[in-house]
């Protein structure tokens, strides 16, 4: 029973994360750059952390927590972040050019399968008397491939998608279609947001032990790789401000109030996922084949949800049946990839 709750949290975090553009539609006079900013001061440091808070037990501080820890681990899941940071700039551009369904599809599959193989592959090569290749079990390299496998089925759903509708079809559903263009920047930003988990590999001891509880020990870790992420995505938001002269944006006084509770909710919904990641993983401690695929089912749900926000948001319109088939019969393998590992 508790793994169905821990899986039944993840999967409330995965929704509310792809749900989080849906307000972003509602800012209104700012650029890019400007919008993205904002969101991202709540989504990766304001609600991470408060969040953080949450692991450190009563008469104690974050800061002597980060003292006290190995500074190497410490650097190693910000420097991660920092990477993750580049892929989630990457990652907005995919939905630019495939849409909020097939852009996340690729992008957040790619991200599943590699942010799940990466992080004990590269902890082995640090720290070898860990053995954490012994955590990529059979049970958890069948999870990976059948991900990815229904990622690629929905991928083929894009692609029949883009075969069969005309130009003004693909403009209506995602104004900037491109599927060639969105695919390759839809891996690159799978590649690089896998650095996130590797970053929660690198920190995941970065908590009080005992006294913090299971559900709440990934949450220190988190804020260090969003911080990371967001010193990245500052960076890269400022030279855009810079060069598109958008300084005034944050001048708009008439907009502020409509426009940060926007960005807060956007980055609330955003947080949720990794909120609930750590949340779900304390009730699944029994199960270490699902503590290590956790991430990858995380991803597969954000691919769900995102798919059918995709349909309310008529991204497939205009599609035969057999493409709608195939979307479905991707969403399906997802789903079955949350809960195939246990059983075998």
């Amino acid at each position: 029973m508790e793994i169905i709750i821990g899986l039944l949290i993840i999967a409330i975090g995965a929704f509310c994360q792809s749900s989080c553009y849906v307000p972003i539609n509602k800012i209104k006079d700012w650029s890019w750059e400007s919008y993205w900013l904002v969101q991202g001061i709540f989504a990766w440091i304001t609600f991470p952390l408060l969040g953080a808070l949450l692991a450190v037990p009563e008469g104690h501080s974050l800061c002597e927590l980060f003292a006290a820890s190995n500074s190497f681990n410490i650097w190693m899941t910000v420097l991660f972040g920092a990477l993750w940071g580049v892929g989630g700039l990457t990652f907005g551009l995919s939905m630019r050019y495939l849409g909020v369904a097939l852009g996340q599809s690729i992008a957040l599959g790619t991200c599943a399968g590699l942010g799940t193989i990466m992080g004990p592959v590269l902890l082995n090569i640090f720290f070898p008397e860990e053995d954490a290749l012994s955590k990529l079990t059979f049970a958890v390299i069948i999870g990976v491939v059948v991900t990815l496998l229904g990622i690629a089925i929905i991928g083929v759903a894009g692609s029949m998608k883009a075969a069969s509708l005309s130009e003004e079809e693909k403009k209506a559903a995602v104004k900037d279609f491109n599927f060639p263009k969105g695919l390759a920047i839809a891996l690159l930003a799978g590649f690089m947001s896998g650095c996130f988990n590797v970053g929660l590999e690198f920190g995941k001891d970065i908590n009080f032990g005992d006294l913090t509880p299971d559900m709440y020990k990934t949450l220190p870790a988190t804020l260090l790789v969003t911080l990371g992420g967001f010193v990245t995505n500052a960076v890269y938001c400022f030279f855009q401000n810079y060069k598109n002269n958008t300084w005034g944006d944050y001048k708009k006084g008439n907009v502020w109030f409509n426009n940060l509770l926007f960005c807060a909710l956007a980055g609330g919904l955003w947080y949720s996922q990794f909120f609930g990641l750590s949340l779900g993983k304390g009730f699944l401690t029994e199960s270490p084949t699902l503590m290590t695929l956790s991430f990858c089912i995380l991803m597969a749900l954000n691919v769900v949800f995102s798919n059918v926000w995709g349909i309310i948001l008529k991204e497939w319109k205009g599609c035969s049946q057999k493409t709608i088939a195939v979307l479905i019969l991707g969403i399906a393998v997802l789903i079955l990839s949350s809960f195939l590992p246990q059983m075998i």
